[in-house]
């Protein structure tokens, strides 16, 4: 049974900033009067302008933690927030090979996960997929249904997994199936149509500051109406 809480995210660690969903969490983040931290988890160093890559109001509320995601408990102390997003995720083409896509997808966020919650972390927010399922047949699939799993048995206060289907969003790279899928969303059911990045992290984010408790999913369907 979910217990009531109503404490907002007032610090938040953000993992994969520069993602199309990361990034849109980290301007909702900046902007949010709730929220009094982000610490922003990176690979590379960079400057606030360069990953916020315009001006904004709330800049200042940013911290720029630069990791070793290979030794992230060096910095234990990064994880002392209220609430983490998690937005960490790649391709298994952008990634070279099924082992060095779990590492990101399933590794690098469980790690993160376990760093918070054995700092005090209350709530994680989570960037999934349709058609997640531990027991999928699809690799990708698998592997984020086996992190939602893996999160939830944490034992966080509140856990909430978006599932979207292709994002729709300003991206460096888009490949030829996405641009199809983009093209023929109107044509989609519901369930699988398009929904845009900054949908995918407003409901998360309104999510954190319900007052509610335990295991959620935001569908597809469910994003797409936050518009």
């Amino acid at each position: 049974m979910s217990k009531a809480h109503s404490q907002p995210p007032q610090r938040v660690l953000l993992a994969g900033a520069t993602g199309l969903v990361g990034q849109q969490a980290l301007h909702q983040l900046l902007v949010d009067p709730d929220v009094t931290e982000v610490r922003a988890l990176v690979r590379r160093p960079c400057t606030t302008e360069q990953l916020l890559g315009v001006q904004q109001a709330g800049s200042h509320k940013l911290r720029i933690c630069v990791a070793d995601f290979d030794h992230l408990a060096q910095h234990a102390d990064w994880f002392a927030v209220d609430t983490v997003f998690c937005a960490l995720g790649t391709t298994i083409k952008q990634a070279g090979s099924q082992a060095a896509f779990r590492q990101v997808d399933f590794d690098y966020p469980l790690q993160i996960a376990k760093l918070a919650k054995a700092q005090g972390a209350k709530r994680f927010l989570l960037v999934s997929a349709l058609g997640a399922h531990p027991r999928s047949r699809v690799f990708y699939n698998r592997v984020k249904g086996e992190l939602e799993r893996a999160v939830r048995e944490l034992g966080f206060d509140l856990v909430v997994a978006a599932q979207p289907s292709l994002l729709e969003g300003d991206r460096a790279q888009v490949r030829i199936g996405e641009r199809i899928g983009l093209f023929f969303g109107f044509l989609m059911p519901e369930r699988y149509k398009p929904v845009n990045v900054a949908l995918v992290a407003a409901g998360l984010l309104a999510s954190a500051k319900q007052a509610r408790s335990g295991w959620h999913v935001l569908s597809n369907a469910a994003l797409r109406r936050m518009g």
